[in-house]
C-alpha cells in the first residue's frame, strides 16, 4: 500500500490545503466575455475535462506504486472520460440503496476493501499564466480524494458535492505538467452521504484550472435590501481580496443600460454600496435579472443580481411581500447513462419541462447541485431550496430491529442522533453548510437554506443552522428532521419553518388550524410519485390553497433513476436496485419519479400540472356563458394568456371562440362572458364546454399557444342509458336451445353461447364474426401498482388474483320471443379462504343480440377494500381499435383525473397503455360512458353501463403485468383484453405516503353493476 496518511477515517480532517470556500464565479478578461458566460473563452480558465489515464483497484491496499510520480509510466492504463462516474464505465459495482448503508455501520471506520480510482492527466500551462497564481477546482468528487501535482502532494478533500479548490502554482513548471488524483469510494464522510440514490464514485463534475492575479477578488457577497415600497433598493457588494486592489463595480439593467456605478480601493476586505431606483423585482414568474460586473486588475467577474426579498411574517411565507405557495419537486442529479454527471443541456431540458408543467420550486435533494444549474434557475425562474450534502438515515436501522419491522418511528429519529449530537462530528456537519452557503450565496433563485435530510437532530444541526443564519439572515432556514412530530419540545429556534414528509391531508390541515403553531409548514416531500401515481394531489392542494400557514411542498420526486440497458435482442429497458446483484438494495424504490429516465412525462406529472395551475375557472351561470376566472399567479396579471373555448355534444364540435386581453391582477378574480349563440345557451344541459388557457407569446421554455391549463364544464343532466346502443324497430325474434349444458342463443344475425355450468357467456358472434376469444370472466385483481405495495399481501392472502367463479345455481328461461334471461347465483373465492364475494348475476339477451348483465355483490367484511370489481373479456387479436366517450386522452383514476377531459377518443389498443419501468396497472379510463372495441372494419363489441364505468383495454392480462419485473419481460398477447369495472380503487401515494383515502377506496360491502354488451358493425350504423 502507498505510504500516505489515512485521512479518510478521521472526521476531524475534512481537507488539507483546500482553499477557503467562496462564491461561484469565473474570471474573464472583458465585460463582453463575462456577459457571454462561455467559460472556455476566458484566457484565465482552462478545462481539465477530457480523457484521463485511469486505473481501478478494488481496494486502496492494492495501490502499491507511487503512481503520482512525475515520471511514472502509465502507458498500460485505461482511459476514462472526466467528468464521469466510474460505475457507469464498467468499474466496480452499480449499487442502489435507499436507507441502508452499503458498508458496516461503524463510524468513522469504513471497510479495508475500499475501492480506489487512480487518475493521471498531463497538461500544459499557457505562457501568459507565468506571472499569475494557479488554482485547480474540482466541482464534485465522490467520496474523497488525494491530489498530487508533478509528484508533490497538493491536498486532500472530502464532501462529495461541493467544490474543492487548491492553489497549485508552486508545483507547476514550464512545459508539460502532471496531475494525479486518488479517489476513494468510502471515507468517514460516507456516513453523512447516505442519500436515496445509486452509489456513484469518481470525479463526476467538472475540473478546471484558473489563473489569478496575485491580488484578486477572492470572494464577493452580493446583498440586496429593498426599500419600504420595494421601488428602491440598496446593493451591497461585500468584497474579500487577496491583496490591495481597486475594484470597479457596474450594475447593468435588464435592458443592458448602466444602472449604477461604484469604486473602492480594497486592501483585504471592503464594501461597495450602490443605490438602485425604479427597481424591477425578481420572482419565479418574472425572473428579471440585472448584471453586476466587477473589474479588478486584469480580471472581470460577473454576477447575476435579482432584487427580491424573502420573509416569514404572521406565519406566512412571503416573497417580495406577497404570500407564495411553493409548487415544487424534489430533484436528484440523475442521467440514465451518465449517472450523476449531468450535461448542461440535460439540466436545461429538466427546467423547461418543469416550467411547462407549472412547477415553480425545486428542492435540491439532498445536496447542492452544479452551480450552473442554479444560474439556469435564476434565468428560467425557479425558487430553490438549496440543501446541504447531509443524510445519515442508515443509522436509524443499523441496530434497531423494531425500526426494520415497523418502519420509521420515534425511535428511528433518536437513533439518528448518534452523529448529530457527537461533538467530534460537529465540524463535519458545519463544513457542509459553510461550503453550500458560501458557494451559492449570490444566487437569487435560492429562497431557503436546508440543513440536509433525514439525519436526526441535535447540537451539530443547531450549529449548522446558527452559522447559516449569522452568515445570511436574508433567507429562512429549513430542516425536516427537527419536526415537532418527532422531537416534541426540542429547541428548534434556529429553524424558521415546520417541515414534514408524507403527512396526510388531515394532518396538515390540523397543523394549519392550530393557532399555537406559529411557523409555516412546508411539505418537503409529499405525494410519492412512484409508478402509477400520485393520486392525491388535488386533496393536498385544496387544503394548501385554503390555509395561509401552509407553504406548499415538493413532490417526491422528479425522475425515475433507471439505468439504461439493452437485452441481447436490442430491447431497451431500465434497470433498478438488485439488477446488478448488489446487496443490500431497495429494488425499484428508485423508480419513483414524475418523468421517466429519458424525461418522458408520466401521467402523474400531467396531473400535477393541472392541480397547481396558476389559473382557476368556475361556472357562475353556465347557460349565459358566465365564468369566474381567478388569477393564482403572485406577481403577474393574465394579459399574457388567451382563453380558447369550444362547445361539444357527444364529442362533436358545435361552436368555438377565443377570449383574450384579460388584465386580471395577481390573486384576484373577475367574471367574463363567453359569446355563445342563443341556441347553445338554451341547450347547455346537453353540451360540454371546454376552455383552454394558453400562452399568447413564445417563451424560453415553450412555444406560443402552449396550454397552461384547461377547465371543463359538463352539466349534471340525467344521463340517458344506452345512448350509444341504438335500438332499431324490429320484428325479429330470439331462440334459445340447450345442448349439453350450453345454451345456444340465436337471432336474425347473431349466435351467442352461454355455459350453464360456468355461469358466463362463452361465445358472442354477429354475421359469423367471432367476438370473444375466451369466456367472459369476473375479475377482482389489478396488477399491483407501486402504491399498492402495502395492500398486496392482504389481497394475495385473500386470493383476489386467482379468485375463481363458483356457480351455486344457473337457470334460464325465455321471457318472450324477444328476450331470454339467465339467472346465476355465484361466489368468487380461492382455496383455503372463505369466498370473497357472493352475489347474483342476471344475464339478458334480446332479439338484436344485445347482452346485458345486472350483478349484485356482497363483499366479506374482513377485506378493507377491493382493487377493482368487474368483467374481463378476451377478444380476438384483430379487435385492435378502441373508440370511447369518456375521459382522455391518457389514463385516469378516481383520484387521478384532473388532467383528463371529457370527449370522444379513438386509439389502437397499444395506445391505451402507459408504460412504467416496473410493470403495473395502467391505462384505465375512469368514468367512461361507452366504448367500442372493433377490428379495422368496425366489427366488434359496444360496451355501455347504466352508470359510467372504468375501462381498460390492453394486450396484457393483469397477471402478465403482475409477474413481469421489467418492461422487456412483457410479451404482448395476440388477444385484446377488455376490463369493464364497476369501480376501481384509486391510486394514492401509499408506497411511501399515507394510506389511500377512504373516499377513493372500493370499500362498499353491497353494490350492484349493470352493463350492456352489444355486437356492432359500426361502419353500418
Amino acid at each position: 500500500m502507498l505510504s500516505i496518511e489515512k485521512f479518510w477515517e478521521d472526521p476531524q480532517t475534512l481537507h488539507i490545503h483546500r482553499e477557503k470556500s467562496r462564491a461561484y464565479y469565473i474570471p474573464y478578461a472583458s465585460t463582453e466575455q463575462a456577459s457571454a458566460r462561455k467559460r472556455g473563452r476566458s484566457p484565465f480558465y482552462q478545462t481539465l475535462n477530457g480523457a484521463w489515464s485511469f486505473q481501478y483497484h478494488s481496494s486502496v491496499d492494492d495501490v502499491s506504486e507511487a503512481f503520482y510520480a512525475s515520471d511514472y509510466e502509465a502507458a498500460g492504463w485505461d482511459t476514462l472520460l472526466v467528468p464521469s462516474c466510474w460505475q457507469n464505465n464498467g468499474y466496480d459495482q452499480l449499487h442502489y440503496s435507499n436507507v441502508n448503508y452499503t458498508i458496516p455501520c461503524d463510524p468513522p471506520y469504513v471497510p479495508d476493501e475500499n475501492p480506489a480510482g487512480l487518475y493521471i492527466r498531463d497538461f500544459l500551462v499557457p505562457d501568459h499564466w507565468k506571472k499569475k497564481g494557479k488554482y485547480v477546482v474540482f466541482e464534485g468528487v465522490n467520496a474523497c480524494f488525494y491530489l498530487w501535482v508533478n509528484g508533490q502532494f497538493a491536498g486532500y478533500s472530502q464532501g462529495s458535492r461541493v467544490p474543492a479548490e487548491f492553489e497549485i502554482g508552486k508545483f507547476l513548471t514550464a512545459g508539460m505538467n502532471r496531475m494525479a488524483v486518488m479517489v476513494l469510494k468510502y471515507c468517514d464522510g460516507t456516513y453523512l452521504e447516505d442519500q436515496d440514490l445509486w452509489r456513484y464514485s469518481g470525479i463526476f463534475r467538472d475540473v478546471y484550472l484558473l489563473a489569478r492575479d496575485e491580488a484578486h477578488i477572492r470572494d464577493a457577497f452580493i446583498r440586496t435590501t429593498l426599500g419600504k415600497e420595494r421601488r428602491e433598493a440598496l446593493l451591497r457588494i461585500e468584497l474579500e481580496t487577496s491583496g490591495p486592489l481597486k475594484v470597479h463595480a457596474e450594475l447593468f439593467s435588464p435592458d443592458g443600460t448602466t444602472k449604477a456605478l461604484g469604486e473602492l480601493a480594497v486592501s483585504d476586505s471592503g464594501t461597495i454600496e450602490l443605490s438602485v431606483t425604479e427597481v424591477q423585482l425578481w420572482s419565479a414568474e418574472k425572473p428579471v435579472l440585472y448584471e453586476l460586473i466587477l473589474t479588478a486588475g486584469d480580471e472581470v467577474i460577473r454576477f447575476a443580481v435579482g432584487f427580491r426579498d424573502v420573509e416569514i411574517r404572521d406565519g406566512v411565507f412571503r416573497i417580495n411581500g406577497a404570500p407564495v405557495k411553493l409548487k415544487g419537486v424534489n430533484r436528484h442529479d440523475s442521467h440514465p447513462r451518465l449517472g450523476q454527471t449531468i450535461p448542461i443541456q440535460h439540466m436545461i431540458e429538466d427546467l423547461k419541462i418543469m416550467k411547462r408543467h407549472n412547477i415553480n420550486t425545486i428542492r435540491t435533494s439532498h445536496y447542492p447541485n452544479d452551480a450552473r444549474f442554479l444560474e439556469l434557475c435564476n434565468e428560467y425562474g425557479f425558487y430553490v431550496i438549496d440543501e446541504a450534502d447531509l443524510e445519515c438515515h442508515g443509522l436509524a436501522i443499523a441496530d434497531n430491529w423494531k425500526n426494520i419491522e415497523k418502519g420509521m418511528n420515534m425511535q428511528s429519529y433518536v437513533d439518528f442522533h448518534q452523529l448529530s449530537k457527537d461533538a467530534e462530528w460537529e465540524q463535519a456537519f458545519v463544513d457542509r453548510a459553510i461550503r453550500m452557503v458560501e458557494r451559492d450565496k449570490n444566487q437569487p433563485c435560492i429562497v431557503i437554506w436546508s440543513m440536509g435530510n433525514e439525519s436526526g437532530y441535535g447540537p451539530n444541526h443547531i450549529a449548522m443552522a446558527k452559522w447559516t443564519r449569522e452568515r445570511d439572515a436574508s433567507r429562512p432556514v429549513h430542516y425536516e428532521g427537527a419536526a415537532s412530530l418527532y422531537l416534541g419540545d426540542a429547541d428548534v429556534s434556529c429553524l424558521d419553518m415546520e417541515s414534514r414528509m408524507y403527512a396526510s391531508v388531515p394532518e396538515i390541515e390540523e397543523y394549519a388550524k392550530n393557532e399555537a403553531n406559529k411557523k409555516p409548514l412546508l411539505l418537503c416531500e409529499y405525494s410519492h410519485a412512484m409508478g402509477n401515481g400520485p393520486g392525491d394531489l388535488k386533496d393536498y392542494w385544496d387544503v394548501i390553497y385554503a390555509q395561509p400557514k401552509l407553504m406548499g411542498g415538493c413532490v417526491w420526486e422528479w425522475c425515475d433513476h433507471g439505468i439504461e440497458l439493452q437485452t441481447e435482442h436490442g430491447e431497451r429497458y431500465y434497470a433498478y436496485g438488485g439488477d446488478f446483484g448488489e446487496k443490500p438494495n431497495d429494488g425499484n424504490f428508485c423508480i419513483d419519479g414524475l418523468v421517466a429516465p429519458d424525461r418522458t412525462p408520466h401521467t402523474g406529472l400531467l396531473e400535477l400540472k393541472q392541480v397547481i395551475a396558476p389559473v382557476r375557472m368556475e361556472a357562475v351561470q353556465l347557460e349565459g356563458g358566465r365564468l369566474r376566472i381567478t388569477n393564482l399567479y403572485d406577481f403577474v396579471d393574465l394579459s399574457h394568456l388567451s382563453f380558447h373555448w369550444k362547445l361539444e355534444r357527444d364529442g362533436k364540435l358545435l361552436e368555438q371562440g377565443v377570449l383574450a386581453g384579460l388584465q386580471t391582477k395577481p390573486q384576484t378574480c373577475e367574471e367574463v362572458i363567453l359569446p355563445f349563440s342563443a341556441v347553445a345557451s338554451r341547450t347547455m344541459e346537453e353540451l360540454c364546454l371546454t376552455v383552454s388557457c394558453c400562452l399568447q407569446e413564445e417563451t424560453p421554455w415553450c412555444s406560443r399557444g402552449y396550454e397552461i391549463m384547461f377547465a371543463q364544464f359538463i352539466p349534471t343532466a340525467k344521463r340517458e342509458v344506452l345512448a350509444g346502443c341504438i335500438r332499431m324497430n324490429s320484428h325479429q325474434s330470439i331462440r334459445g336451445e340447450e345442448q349439453g349444458r350450453v345454451l345456444h342463443i340465436t337471432g336474425f344475425d347473431f349466435h351467442h353461447q352461454f355455459d350453464l355450468r360456468k355461469g358466463v357467456p362463452i361465445k358472442l358472434s354477429r354475421h359469423g364474426v367471432e367476438l370473444l376469444a375466451e369466456p367472459i370472466r369476473f375479475n377482482l385483481w389489478r396488477a399491483p401498482m407501486d402504491n399498492d405495495r402495502n395492500m398486496v399481501r392482504r389481497w394475495t392472502y385473500e386470493g383476489l388474483e386467482h379468485a375463481g367463479l363458483k356457480v351455486y345455481s344457473c337457470n334460464w328461461k325465455q321471457d318472450s320471443e324477444r328476450e331470454i334471461t339467465v339467472s346465476v347465483e355465484y361466489s368468487l373465492g380461492v382455496y383455503t379462504r372463505r369466498p370473497i364475494v357472493r352475489g347474483i348475476a342476471i344475464w339478458r339477451f334480446d332479439e338484436q343480440g344485445l347482452v346485458s348483465v345486472q350483478l349484485t355483490a356482497s363483499v366479506k367484511e374482513e377485506i378493507d377494500f377491493l382493487p377493482r370489481f368487474g368483467l374481463q373479456l378476451v377478444m380476438p387479436e384483430e379487435m385492435s381499435e378502441v373508440e370511447y366517450l369518456g375521459y382522455g386522452p391518457h389514463e385516469s383514476y378516481i383520484d387521478k383525473r384532473n388532467s383528463v377531459r371529457k370527449g370522444k377518443y379513438a386509439f389502437r389498443v397499444e395506445e391505451m397503455e402507459h408504460e412504467y419501468i416496473m410493470p403495473q396497472e395502467n391505462g384505465s379510463r375512469w368514468n367512461t360512458d361507452w366504448a367500442v372495441v372493433t377490428n379495422e372494419l368496425g366489427m366488434g363489441l359496444h360496451f355501455e353501463g347504466a352508470e359510467p364505468y372504468s375501462l381498460n383495454v390492453s394486450r396484457y392480462y393483469p397477471q402478465d403485468l403482475t409477474e413481469a419485473k421489467h418492461t422487456h419481460e412483457l410479451k404482448r398477447r395476440r388477444q385484446t383484453i377488455v376490463q369493464l369495472d364497476y369501480k376501481m380503487s384509486g391510486v394514492g401515494s401509499h408506497s411511501c405516503g399515507p394510506k389511500l383515502m377512504e373516499k377513493y377506496q372500493l370499500n362498499e360491502k353491497q353494490f350492484s353493476f349493470h352493463m350492456y354488451i352489444r355486437p356492432v358493425f359500426k361502419e353500418d350504423e
